[in-house]
Formats: structure tokens, sequence, C-alpha cells
């Protein structure tokens, strides 16, 4: 099957289309549905009466943008009328909510009119919180935006117009500054004069481009003041018209500091390029074939060439889906009337800073494991960056505070975090231990300070003001390789051959004497082994903490910090930890990394270990001993450790939280289950805290969890060591080196 014939059947699959409509609140009871509609929905009918501005708080309507098109100007496909472009419309939906959890409607209006079109869209204003006009044909689209803008008082935004000039003005920021030459002094050339081409023209104008440096070309040839007074052109092309002679594209390009495309595909020749000004500029946006191919415009000349398509398979890729869901988040979050220039300016700007910071390892592997950094080649954020969010919706939110089209306030970092929140309960968590480790950083020894994850993550580290990073191997090499990366920091770096290691060398030898290492040996163990280095380190306080494990099998990477800091003082175990988080639920789970097949003792010591794991994450522990029997239910050696484990923790007068066993999975986690069959149960509501019986269940338990239950796993986090120590697994990204080092800061803290 071709691509086509993929496509219809993923939107023929059942159920048909793209979207749905979900539920937000119960409705399984006959209260639950007295509430949501009759008679218990005439309070807040009534509400909203009385004042508009409760619609916000008792409905979705804040939440919900209206995305309205009538075919006229699909993209790629002209006037397929109001009913073809349905399948359009509906994807806009999934962009707005994949990328910024915001919902949609789609509106298919089968009216080419202006003027109906207008009455039409404004009559909707109580059902939304913003409108996104889309896919509705020049000059129309202008007059039906401008007068939708003024009639309505809530954010209206036509993205084929926009969106287009606010993702390709990031690009020229970024891509002026690599060059080293001004937005005032750039030569600008634009191929195409529609709806997008103007408004991009107009916003490089408002970014700080000259007006009478833009030269714009139609079919026709360039738009010059003599087309204009002809009348030759619309009203709306003439404010771009040139007091210049005519010609055409190829004669315009002519020393031009950058070719903005947008009209149609293979029109620009290698000659076209090679007769613009040095370090070229080229945006060939125009799809499904650019102006210019990638590779045709890279070989047409040896200086540099910054080049931007409409396309995923070449660098730069302007893509709308950067904009709009972000710009709308930011406009919704604060209530805004409008989508201004300051805005869209804000939007632009936090893209092109965004692009010269380091790129998350999930983003570089979604695009091919290709180098991403700042350059020629990178000058705008790819697509799947989920830090758009985080960057791009502040900045505007703030915008519209400044600029007084917000009707309410938002705090930035207070706002910041429920913006992680919605992308799922794991960023959420972790912003409360990475909240708690910035207000008192502590130093952190990073064993394998020369690879390149622990390099960025330190750099990450550092620039959030998380930890003091100390990084562990060749000072030469770690800072060749943060310079290769882009990193401007100047980290502590521990080099095993520069630095004076006699006293970490003494006292391991003092631990291990009688455990089989002579003097010789310790002092070769902390020069050749950063894991013993490491350990000696946090042994004698001169780090905090310490993170390895990267590029170790688990075990041997575990095994010199349990040698050398071992268990606390009042611990005789360690334990590994995943914290799983779900849409609507955490669960911790142990023991999934160390202890093989341990005994009750050990199993109830792992527990309260667990326990105050969760309360550093603000989750009060309801723990749950697991096994394939309830209650009593079998009788064996097996279900007799978790059994026994638990009177433990109930004779126990440290004990402070609810927790109950052996018990099924399911009796753990399902409410209907421990209400019903085992009302007598310890646990109030479901566990939070699944202890495993041994090893080989808890491993096995904690991946399918994360697997099919499509959780995210934070971990493993390793509970009751004397010095904080954690040990990551092989092939972490970046992100679960700075997560664990969170977790280690908010350890050393406590």
């Amino acid at each position: 099957m071709g691509l086509d014939d993929d496509a219809r059947e993923y939107h023929r699959e059942d159920p048909p289309g793209k979207i749905e409509i979900a539920t937000t609140k119960p409705t399984n009871t006959q209260r639950d549905l007295s509430l949501a509609y009759s008679p218990g929905v005439a309070a807040p009918c009534l509400d909203i009466d009385e004042d508009p501005e409760k619609a916000f708080e008792y409905t979705a309507k804040g939440n919900l943008v209206g995305v309205v098109s009538n075919g006229s100007a699909v993209l790629g496909l002209g006037n397929i009328g109001a009913q073809a472009s349905k399948p359009v419309m509906e994807g806009k939906g999934v962009l707005f909510k994949r990328f910024a959890d915001i919902d949609v409607f789609d509106i298919e209006l089968d009216i080419a009119e202006v003027e109906p079109f207008v009455e039409a869209v404004a009559a909707m204003e109580p059902t939304f919180g913003g409108i996104n006009l889309e896919d509705i044909k020049a000059p129309e689209c202008f007059e039906i935006e401008r007068r939708l803008r003024e009639r309505m008082d809530i954010p209206v935004f036509h993205d084929d117009q926009h969106g287009t000039a606010i993702i390709s003005g990031a690009a020229l920021l970024n891509a002026a500054d690599i060059i080293e030459k001004d937005l005032s002094d750039l030569e600008i050339v634009f191929s195409g004069a529609g709806a997008s081409a103007i408004a991009t023209a107009k916003f490089y104008v408002s970014l700080g481009a000259e007006k009478e440096n833009i030269t714009m070309c139609d079919s026709s040839g360039i738009i010059t003041q003599e087309r204009a007074d002809a009348g030759d052109v619309n009203e709306y092309k003439r404010e771009f018209a040139r007091d210049t002679a005519g010609g055409d594209l190829a004669a315009a390009m002519e020393d031009a500091d950058v070719f903005v495309g947008l009209s149609v595909g293979g029109i620009v020749s290698q000659e076209m390029v090679q007769s613009m000004a040095d370090d070229p500029i080229l945006f060939a946006m125009a799809n499904p074939d650019p102006e210019i191919t990638y590779e045709d415009a890279k070989a047409a000349r040896d200086d540099t060439v910054i080049m931007a398509t409409g396309r995923s398979d070449y660098p730069n890729m302007v893509n709308n889906v950067l904009g709009f869901p972000f710009l709308f988040r930011g406009a919704l979050d604060v209530r805004a009337t409008e989508i201004n220039e300051k805005m869209k300016r804000a939007a632009a700007e936090a893209l092109a800073d965004l692009a010269r910071q380091d790129v998350p390892d999930a983003v570089v592997k979604a695009y091919g494991d290709d180098p991403l950094q700042f350059g020629p080649d990178y000058v705008i954020p790819k697509p799947l960056d989920p830090r758009v969010l985080f960057e791009v919706a502040p900045a505007v939110a703030q915008a519209a505070m400044d600029s007084g089209a917000a009707r309410t306030a938002v705090d930035p970092e207070g706002y910041r975090e429920r913006l992680e929140a919605r992308l799922g309960k794991s960023r959420e968590m972790m912003r409360v231990v990475l909240n708690k480790a910035k207000s008192e950083p502590k130093r952190i020894a990073l064993a394998e300070g020369t690879d390149e994850k622990m390099i960025r993550a330190a750099y990450q580290l550092s620039e959030q003001g998380i930890a003091e990073p100390v990084l562990l191997g060749d000072g030469d090499r770690i800072r060749r390789t943060a310079d290769e990366l882009g990193l401007s920091f100047e980290p502590e770096i521990v080099d095993p051959d520069a630095h004076e290691l006699e006293p970490y060398a003494e006292r391991l030898y003092e631990l291990r004497k009688r455990k089989g290492v002579t003097r010789r040996e310790a002092s070769e163990l902390v020069r050749r082994d950063t894991n013993y280095l490491g350990s000696v380190m946090v042994e004698m306080d001169d780090t905090d903490a310490m993170l390895t494990g990267l590029t170790h099998h688990y075990p041997s990477a575990l095994r010199p910090p349990l040698q050398v800091v071992g268990s606390a003082e009042d611990a005789e175990h360690v334990a590994g930890v995943y914290m799983l988080t779900f849409k609507n639920r955490v669960i911790f789970c142990a023991d999934t990394t160390v202890n093989q097949a341990p005994d009750d003792e050990v199993l109830a010591e792992v527990t309260k270990h667990t326990a105050d794991l969760a309360r550093r994450f603000n989750v009060e522990p309801r723990a749950a001993l697991l096994s394939y029997s309830n209650f009593g239910s079998v009788d064996n050696e097996g279900t007799r450790k978790p059994r026994e484990a638990v009177a433990r923790l109930h004779d126990d007068p440290e004990v402070d939280f609810p927790v109950d066993g052996e018990m099924q999975a399911d009796t753990a986690v399902v409410e209907d289950i421990l209400e019903g069959t085992y009302g007598f149960s310890d646990l109030e509501e479901p566990a939070n805290v699944l202890i495993f019986p041994n090893l080989e269940a808890g491993n096995i338990g904690y991946k399918l969890l994360q697997r099919l239950g499509g959780a995210e796993a934070i971990g493993p986090m390793l509970v009751g060591m004397d010095k904080p120590v954690h040990v990551l697994q092989r092939g972490d990204e970046v992100k679960d080196i700075v997560n664990l080092a969170g977790v280690a800061v908010v350890d050393a803290q406590d």
C-alpha cells in the first residue's frame, strides 16, 4: 500500500476520523448526572447570566478553540470546499491537543462570501475561547480576519497568514545572527504575494527589517510602484510595491541577502542563488516541492548557505505546528482578547532563543540521531521538542499581559509548572523535587564525567541551579567535548591524572584493608575507576552525592558505592525504586534492581525506605506488599514472607502510613476490590507503594506497567544508602540524569 492508501485506511478505521468527545467529570451515578445536567446545571447557568466571565470557570470555553474554514485554499489541494476540508481541520485539532492540550471543535462552513462568513463565525463567540481561521483564500481572508478581530472579544488568528511568518521570523533572527548581518540591512526578496507572503513581510518589518528593503514578486514579476499605480495589483500587494525597475524573480534575487519562497516548486535555479549576496539565506517553503532543493542550494555556493524548507526530510523545517498551539495556549491561559503583534514577536523570539539551547536526547532520537546543534542547519527548534510549550506559551502570556490584551494574570514560574503538568504527571512530580533542589543546591559527583551525556547534564544542572556538578575524568577531554557541544560553562573537574588523590586512596584502604584491598590497590582503584573515586569523595563529604551507571552494567556500577558508602546507620539493606507516573496516578515500585530473594525483614525495611521516598515527592504513602495470594488464601513459605513483613510494620511505632498484604496486584490498585471483597483492609484507598516479593517479580512488574500501561518511569532511585548515591541505567537520557541528580540533591538536603 502507498501513503495515500495508508492514509485512507488510517482515517477509515473504526471509529472514523481522528477526534472524539470525552467527559472530564464523573458520570457514574444518578447524583453525577444530576450535577452534570438537570437540575444541578441551573446554578452555573444563572451565575454566568449574572457574570459572563463565569463561563471561563464553569465551562470548557477557556480551553476550547474553533478551527474554522470554508475549504477555499487548502494547502496543496486548492479550493476543495468545506466538506472535503474536514479531514484537514480534524487534523488541526489533533495538533492543538497533542502539542498544547487544547480542545478543538472543527467548523466547516459552506460559505464563500465574506459577509455571511463573518456573521456565522461572530455568532459563535459564546462557545469558544479563541478562533483559528484556516485555509481561506486571499484576498477574502484578510478582510475576514480584520472584521472578526474588530468584532470579537476573543483571539482570532488566521494561521495561514501568521503561522509561517512567526516560524520563519524566528529562523530569520538566528540566521542573520549566524552570518553577522543586521536585520535592518537585509535585502529580502519574496517569491509569492499571497496571504502568507504579505503577512510574513509585515512581520519581518515588525522584527526589524526595513520595508524599503523588501522586494515582492508575484506571477507577473516584481511588484513595482508603476504596476500599483496602473491598478495591476490588489490593495494588499500594493503595500509592498517598490519604486524600482520591473523584472522577473531572477532580477530581484541579484545581490539579495534573503530569499523567501511562498510560491511554487522548482522556480529557483542554482544560477539565481549564485547571484545573491555573500552568505545567503534561503527559505524555500513551497510544499511539497520547494522553490529549489536543499541539495541544489547548498551545492550552488562555497560560502555559508542557510536553507530552510517546509519539509521534514531537510534541516530547518518551517512548520506551523511550532506556532499556533503555543500561541493559543498562552493567549487562552490569560483569557486574552486578541493575539496582537507583540504576542507574535514574543513567540518568534522565544523560538529563536530555544534553538540556541542544548537539544534533549529524545528529540535527537526522533529525528534519526543526527546531531542537532545551533548553526546553519539548525536555526529553529524541531516540532517534536516538548520544550517549545514551556518557552513559547509563557512568552506569549507575558506579552499579552504587558500589552493589555490579558483579562487575567499568571505567575510566570507557577505557570510554567502548570504547563509541564499538562504534558504528563512525571513532569509535575519532578518539578516538586527540582524546585526543592534549587532551594539549596548540593555538590554532586558525576563519576562518568567524560561521557557526552554527563557533560550536557552537568551544564543543565549548573544553568538551572539544581546542583553543583563535579565531573570526574580526563579534564582536557571534558573541556574539549564541552566546547564541541557549544556549552559555555566552566565545570568543576577532578582529573585523576592531575589531582592529588592520596587522601582518597588512604581512606579507601582504611575502609577495605580487611576485605582484600592493599594500599597499592587502593591507590590504583581511585585513579583508574572513577566509581571508587566518586564513592570515596561522597563518603568523605567532599561531595554531597554521586551518580554513576550510564556506561556500566548495573551490578558493577553499584558495587563500589555499596563497598565504600554502604547502607545508612539505621538501615541494613538498600533497594532500587522506580516511580511510575500515569495520567492521574503515581506508583512507587520496589525492589526492582537490588535484592534478589528478600526475607520478611528486608521487605519490611524496603517498604519503610520507599514510603520515605514517596514523601520526598509530596506523596502520602499507602503501601501494599504483593503476592499471588490475598490475605492468607494460600499459605506457603513465599506468601508468608510478605504477610510477616506486614506484621513487622504494624508493630513498628515509626510506621505512620497505611500498609497491608499479602495481596494480589489488582487488589492493591483497584478501589472496588478493596472496598468490596476486602473491606477489612487497612488500605482505604488504592496503594501507591507496591512492594514486590522478589527482584524477578519487581523488575518484570515495573516494566510491564511502564510499557503496557503507558507510564513514564523515573529511576531507579537507591534507598537505604548512607549517602545519596544513585545508579543510572545504561543508555539513560540527559533528562534522566538531571532528574536523578535532583533526587540526589533533595536526599542530601534531608
